[in-house]
Order: structure tokens, then C-alpha cells, then sequence
């Protein structure tokens, strides 16, 4: 593994090198999780797209830093580190998010084209409902067995976590913060990105919808396209192959990459 030099070697990850890639994608995951859940994807892509991964503070070697439980907050701060990024602008560049990594992949890129003049080459959200869809969840507000509960429903954690007491005393205020965080959000009415956006979702997510991944595409002025895999809120844990197939098809397809 190597990390992205200068002051974005905290918030950036890089798991495989790809120095001929022609398009870049960087990766949010999701509440809870770390930077690692995409060496899958990164393996995968590599060498024709160069795949770059999110750390948030709060988890793996940045455990020791207060988590950020702000949304729109999360978004400036990576904003800044691939700001700080030297040449990351120099060939086209892709978002990918889970999760909660969806909605804040689409904050960054809304923030890049305002203070970046950037518009990203794309932008995938998977198994998320769109900004403008809310539900009351609350799950930040529940116990830690109430947490757990949920996680365990999602079935997104590693079962290993859920034996260690110490591995979990860890991991909760980074999966707490990250729940409030997104239960928190609220979207900027009437805003859009420019890029094309595609959804990702299963068929069996208890978190999304199929009409609320469709409304995604009243959050882009760019061409929209969703759909739908085998699996629950983490399909993309059994179905890394065919989510990788579209991801490439879709970015083999952009101009310039």
C-alpha cells in the first residue's frame, strides 16, 4: 500500500498502482467503514483505472482522531485533501460511494465543481436513497446493542468484530459518529452535479427503494441510469465481479479515458 503524498496522505489511499491508468476513481466507503473495504475494487481495476480510497478519521491507523459527525463537514475536509493532492486533476476523475459514502461522494462532487471548477468524469452511488429521500432511522440515538443490532440486520461488518469486545469498544465511536452524520444530513435544495450519475442497488437493500434510487436523477443535469443486483444493503460484498464489469463499461465509455 502506498499513501497519496503531501497533506492529503491522511484522508487518501492507494492499494494498487496503476501509473498508466487513464481515469481515476476515488472511493467513500461506507458509515463504519474503512479505506480497505475497496482493495477488492482496486485489484479489479487496476491497471486501466487508478482506484484511490477515503480514510475518515476515526478508524484503522487514524483511530486515534475525533471521528467527524458532520456531513457536510466530511465533504470540505476531503475536498481539501484532494485539493492538496498534486496532479490528481491531470487525467479524469470518478467517484464511487457506498452507503453513506454515496451521499458524500455526491457532496464532494458538488464541491469540487464549485470550488475546484472541476466536474467530476462521473459519479456512482450504491445502495443509497437519494439526498432528497428522508427517513427518520435514529440509529445513532440507540444504545450500543442497539447499534449492533442494526449492523448485524445489514450484514456489512466482519462477524470477527462482533466477537471482539476490544476490536468493538474501537470501532463504535467511528460507526456511531458516521450513523449520526448521515441520519443528520439534509441536501441543499435544487442542487445538482454536472456529471453522469449511475445507482447501484439490490434487490433486497431494507434501506433503499427502487422509486428512491431512481430519484437520484433529480440530483444531476448530466445523464442517469440505475441498476439493481442481487443482494441486500452490502450485495457489493458477493457481487465485486459484476459491479467492477459495470464500473469499467461506464468509465471505458466516458470521453478522454
Amino acid at each position: 500500500m502506498t499513501s497519496i503524498a503531501s497533506g492529503a496522505d491522511t484522508w487518501l489511499r492507494r492499494y494498487q498502482e496503476a501509473p498508466d491508468s487513464a481515469i481515476r476513481l476515488l472511493c467513500f466507503p461506507y458509515a463504519g467503514g474503512s479505506a480497505s473495504y475497496y482493495l477488492p475494487v482496486a485489484k479489479a481495476l487496476a491497471p486501466s483505472v487508478e482506484v484511490l480510497a477515503v480514510q475518515y478519521p476515526g478508524r484503522q491507523d487514524r483511530y486515534r482522531e475525533p471521528c467527524l459527525d458532520d456531513l457536510h463537514e466530511l465533504a470540505d475536509a476531503v475536498v481539501a485533501a484532494v485539493r492538496e493532492r498534486a496532479g490528481i486533476f491531470d487525467r479524469p476523475l470518478a467517484l464511487f460511494g457506498h452507503s453513506m459514502g454515496a451521499t458524500l461522494a455526491y457532496e464532494v462532487a458538488l464541491r469540487l465543481e464549485e470550488r475546484a471548477g472541476v466536474t467530476p468524469a462521473a459519479l456512482f452511488v450504491s445502495g443509497r436513497r437519494a439526498p432528497s429521500t428522508r427517513r427518520d432511522e435514529g440509529v445513532h440515538q440507540r444504545d450500543d446493542e442497539g447499534v449492533l443490532r442494526e449492523l448485524r440486520r445489514l450484514n456489512g461488518t466482519d462477524g470477527q468484530v462482533f466477537q471482539n469486545e476490544e476490536l468493538l469498544r474501537l470501532a463504535m465511536p467511528a460507526i456511531r459518529g458516521d450513523y449520526h452524520a448521515i441520519e443528520t444530513y439534509r441536501c441543499v435544495p435544487g442542487q445538482r452535479v454536472g456529471c453522469p450519475v449511475t445507482a447501484l442497488t439490490g434487490d433486497a437493500d431494507p434501506r433503499t427503494t427502487i422509486d428512491e434510487v431512481r430519484a437520484w436523477q433529480r440530483h444531476t443535469s448530466g445523464a442517469f441510469e440505475y441498476q439493481v443486483f442481487p443482494g441486500g444493503h452490502f450485495y457489493l460484498n458477493d457481487q465485486v465481479p459484476s459491479v467492477v464489469k459495470t464500473v469499467a463499461e461506464r468509465l471505458r465509455a466516458l470521453p478522454g479515458a
